[in-house]
């Protein structure tokens, strides 16, 4: 009898699961095709079960005030929930927050705290925001090395600007010895995928030879 218990409630909890699926994947439909109502009635219950995708999305939903109205404070909310449940999207989302100030006072140190919970998931553009982050010394000290750890695990997954930053880095010798076959090759890769800055130093480069 115990164990028909058990797996009668592991059945409920597999079916809720399916539920909470699929109510996502029909947010995702409507706000897809700009039906942002039904968008947010679909993310609304989700995020108040803790689902840290629906949390996300309605705190993007009010960034940009797609079916509510326009409130970087509810967004902050939203994403701060998120990020607490691990979600490297909205961790990134986060650190934009603080790195722009809004909803938020500007701070560069949060933002870059944020990017590196992200960046340590690899997520690509958080390991490009915290790579600039060090590059600049903005909200953490200033470290072309670290800048170029960074950059270069956002290359390796085929992040364009990371290769464009790991061009000018090699060409300007910054963090790194000047190493003109590293910059050429990995400018060309940011061009190759279409960055226009990647693609405006590929050509001054080859100008200089």
């Amino acid at each position: 009898m115990k164990k028909f218990k058990l797996l009668l409630v592991l059945a409920v909890l597999a079916g809720s699961s399916a539920i909470a699926y699929a109510g996502l994947d029909e947010g995702k439909a409507a706000y897809d095709k700009g039906d942002y109502a039904k968008a947010y009635e679909e993310f609304k219950t989700l995020a108040e079960q803790e689902n840290a995708d629906a949390q996300n999305y309605l705190g993007a939903m009010y960034a940009a005030g797609q079916g509510v109205p326009k409130d970087y404070a509810d967004a902050m909310e939203w994403f701060l929930k998120a990020a607490d449940n691990g979600l490297a999207y909205a961790q990134v989302n986060l650190g934009r927050m603080y790195a722009r100030g809004e909803g938020v006072p500007k701070d560069e140190a949060e933002a870059a705290k944020w990017y590196r919970k992200a960046a340590e998931q690899g997520h690509a553009d958080a390991q490009v925001s915290l790579g600039y982050m060090y590059a600049g010394g903005n909200g953490v000290p200033k470290d072309y090395a670290e800048a170029l750890k960074w950059y270069l695990k956002a290359a390796d997954q085929g992040h364009a600007m990371a290769q464009y930053y790991l061009g000018r880095m090699y060409y300007n010798g910054q963090g790194v010895p000047q190493n003109y076959g590293e910059a050429l090759k990995w400018t060309r890769m940011a061009a190759d995928q279409g960055h226009v800055l990647g693609q405006y130093n590929l050509g001054v480069m080859y100008a200089k030879r």
